[in-house]
């Protein structure tokens, strides 16, 4: 068997067209979901790019692999401690052992692992291939390097290749001479100039004002990626640089499924395509950043080609992507661990079984620390430390009817705010009672600063809002942060 994963850094569904989207964002990959399976509730576990990625290797949430942040000790995996063995136990059992213990030689070309010092990603790949960018680079420095692997290696039996491609994260850096296809067409959002004026308001890391997190400053090297907006033509251009970042990865992805066509083995190639996280593009006024605990951030596309399963289908259950490892376990007929979080999802892809949970909990822990259950038509938010955001404490949203965060209803519904709390604690204690570890690295980031990307910022920031207008946000940061 072959199996291709395409691991597209920061890319939120909604923004693909398989997904709905009016913009022709994902030719390629939505050629893919017509002769599959598209999930439309499928969500990282933990955001956003390392805890995601350690959530879906290990197949262990971040409360249990405690990696959930960027720095500081919460930015590394657990150590198993006085009874690992000659070799780590979660490293035996993780996503990319499955395929070689299903007999399968796995390649990845990656620079995720550099870029964290995430070393524990490589575990289970036969070969890495490392282009040096430290996710700074673009798409055609990983593509060439793809496409050698194949034409070496692709009309062999039995592997599985990971490519991984930044382009939808930012900065923006899809390369000059690709142009900009949606130039003459329309901004495809919710946001209009009423929203936009309120968002200019906005206090925090990555809101419109500061799209460099805590600056406005566009670096040269990657123009399409803006500083600040402060026209809602300016805002077009943030959301056409996000959009040519997806179709310029979409484009080189085509290149790959060419290859597997000249070569006679699209047909029974399986094809994975999913993503790490999402992007917030104006939900709670965050922009170009991936730093909540919520739908947009969280949220991920999830479609699946597989050689017998279902065709052109859509499965609309609640599903972790720690779930991936035991479905491809008992696909591939390959022994499922106790120690695993996921639920298998299999029969929805043999037969269109619905396998999705009651509920999901999301994790962020980076940029701040939240954490949200999702049921039903609900997301419920709870923030221990707000990265710098005025964010209450609780946060409620109908996500079928307010997808984009807009009004929050706790106010109206304290029944569902209980429900979601309810589902928060009940879950921590039971990812408590199975970890190795009596402290939840959430508290763990809390004692050691807070979430990493809040560091050294608060007086810095405080100031800068001054100088820009918002003097009461200024007042009100230092109240709520300053020790």
């Amino acid at each position: 068997m072959r199996i291709l994963f395409l691991d597209i850094d920061t890319l939120r569904p909604d923004h693909m067209g398989c997904y709905g989207y009016s913009r022709n964002t994902t030719p390629n990959m939505d050629q893919v979901c017509a002769e599959g399976i598209r999930f439309d509730n499928y969500y990282c576990s933990d955001a956003p790019c390392l805890p995601s990625r350690a959530a879906l290797v290990s197949g262990m949430f971040g409360i249990r692999n405690g990696a959930v942040g960027h720095g500081g000790t919460a930015g590394d995996r657990r150590l198993t401690g006085p009874t690992r063995d000659f070799t780590d136990v979660v490293d035996e059992n993780c996503f990319h052992n499955i395929f070689r213990r299903a007999g399968m030689h796995t390649a990845s070309v990656s620079t995720f692992a550099e870029r964290h010092s995430s070393w524990w990603f490589n575990a289970g790949f036969n070969e890495c291939y490392n282009v040096g960018g430290r996710g700074g680079e673009s798409g055609e420095k990983v593509l060439p390097v793809a496409l050698d692997w194949l034409d070496r290696n692709g009309e062999k039996d039995n592997w599985f290749l990971h490519v991984h491609f930044w382009d939808p994260h930012t900065p923006y850096r899809a390369p000059a001479e690709f142009g900009n296809p949606f130039e003459n067409e329309p901004l495809d959002s919710w946001i209009t100039p009423e929203v936009f004026a309120e968002h200019r308001k906005h206090v925090g890391p990555h809101c419109i004002n500061e799209l460099g997190m805590y600056n406005s400053d566009t670096n040269p090297a990657t123009p399409r990626q803006l500083g600040k907006a402060e026209t809602m033509e300016q805002l077009k251009q943030v959301m056409d640089g996000y959009d040519c970042g997806i179709r310029y990865a979409d484009s080189l992805i085509g290149q790959i499924f060419d290859n597997l066509r000249a070569k006679g083995i699209y047909e029974d190639t399986a094809i994975i395509i999913t993503a790490d996280h999402g992007e917030n593009m104006g939900e709670l006024g965050l922009y170009s950043e991936h730093a909540t605990a919520d739908y947009p951030t969280c949220r991920i596309p999830f479609i699946i080609k597989w050689p017998g399963a279902k065709k052109g289908i859509y499965d609309a259950g609640l599903h972790y992507n720690v779930d991936l490892l035991p479905t491809m376990a008992e696909l591939l007929h390959v022994e499922k661990k106790d120690s695993w979080d996921g639920e298998s999802y299999a029969q929805t892809l043999l037969s269109g079984e619905d396998a999705g949970r009651d509920s999901l909990v999301l994790s962020q822990m980076a940029h701040v620390c939240q954490r949200s259950a999702r049921f039903g038509d609900w997301l419920y938010v709870r923030t221990i430390h707000g990265g710098f955001h005025l964010f209450d404490k609780e946060m409620l949203f109908n996500i079928k009817d307010d997808p984009h965060e807009q009004h929050d209803v706790k106010a109206e519904h304290p029944e569902l705010c209980a429900k979601g709390a309810k589902i928060i604690l009940d879950w921590q204690e039971e990812q408590m009672k199975k970890s190795s570890s009596a402290i939840d690295p959430m508290w763990t980031v809390m004692r050691e600063g807070g979430p990493y990307h809040t560091w050294g910022h608060l007086e810095e920031y405080a100031q800068r809002l001054r100088e820009t207008g918002r003097e009461a946000g200024a007042e009100e940061l230092l109240k709520r942060y300053k020790k």
